[in-house]
């Protein structure tokens, strides 16, 4: 899946990928897919939570060599 931007947060631990990930969501339009990439346990949940709330859409999560992958698209 393709995205419009790509967010490392490889490393950071709660609450630092939620911050990150409203920062750059904040830098792109409606309709715009941002991929994050995460390695705390708790964005799986987090992320989901905060998508919804936000009135994004979370497409899609995979977990490849303990990195969460997220596609976002900005709602």
């Amino acid at each position: 899946m393709s995205a419009d931007k790509v967010l490392d947060a490889t490393g950071l631990s709660c609450p630092m990928p939620i911050v990150r990930t409203k920062k750059a969501m904040d830098e792109l339009k409606t309709g715009e897919i941002l991929e994050v990439h995460a390695t705390d346990k708790g964005a799986k949940s987090d992320l989901a939570a905060w998508a919804k709330s936000g009135g994004h859409e979370l497409l899609k999560e995979l977990e490849k060599d303990s990195v969460l992958k997220f596609w976002i698209k900005k709602g």
